[in-house]
C-alpha cells in the first residue's frame, strides 16, 4: 500500500475545506496552497480533481472559492481516497492482474496470498469508511481516538462476517 502525493495533499486540502466549512466561507486556491506550502498549479489540479469526483463546488469570482460540496460528516475517508487516486486495496487485484486468461500467477487456483489482501481490504476499507472529513478536521488526539473505536468497529464487524479470520 502507498498513499500518494495526490492522497495526501488532497486530504489535506478537504480537511482545511472542512474547518471553512464549521466558518461558512470558501477558501482560494492561493489561500489553500499557502496554507500547506504547495504550487497554486498543483492545487488547482488537486481541486479539479476533487470538484470532478464531487467532493467540492467552486464559485468563480471576486468573492468565489471552493467550498465542500456536502456537510464533512457525510464524506468518508474512504470516497475521499477513492476519488484522489481509488481503491488503497482492492480483492480485484488478482482477477485485474492475474487473470485466468492469463499465465502470469501460477497461484490461480491455490493462493494463499489472496485472503491476505482481501483481509487487509476489509479492515482498513472498514476503518475508512467510518472515518470522515469532520473527524480529520478535529484534534489528533481527538482523532487518535476516533480512529481507536473506528477500527475496533471495523474488526469486530469483519469477524463477525467472515468467521475464518476469527478462528485463526
Amino acid at each position: 500500500m502507498k498513499v500518494t502525493a495526490m492522497e495526501e495533499y488532497g486530504l489535506r486540502c478537504l480537511v482545511h475545506l472542512a474547518h471553512a466549512h464549521a466558518e461558512k466561507h470558501s477558501l482560494t486556491i492561493p489561500e489553500i496552497a499557502s496554507a500547506e506550502d504547495l504550487s497554486s498549479p498543483y492545487v488547482g489540479k488537486i481541486m479539479a480533481t476533487l470538484r470532478s469526483g464531487g467532493l467540492v463546488s467552486s464559485v468563480r469570482g471576486r468573492s468565489g472559492g471552493y467550498t465542500l460540496s456536502r456537510n464533512p460528516r457525510a464524506i468518508t475517508l474512504d470516497e475521499a481516497l477513492t476519488v484522489l487516486g481509488g481503491r488503497l486495496f482492492t480483492s480485484a487485484y488478482c482477477d485485474r492482474y492475474h487473470s485466468s486468461k492469463s499465465s502470469d500467477c501460477v497461484h490461480n487456483e491455490n493462493c494463499s496470498l489472496r485472503p491476505v489482501w482481501g483481509s487487509i481490504e476489509m479492515i482498513v476499507g472498514g476503518v475508512l469508511r467510518r472515518m470522515s472529513l469532520a473527524d480529520l478536521a478535529e484534534s489528533e488526539e481527538s482523532m487518535r481516538s476516533s480512529l481507536s473505536q473506528a477500527m475496533k468497529d471495523s474488526l469486530k464487524d469483519n469477524l463477525e462476517r467472515t468467521p475464518a479470520l476469527s478462528s485463526t
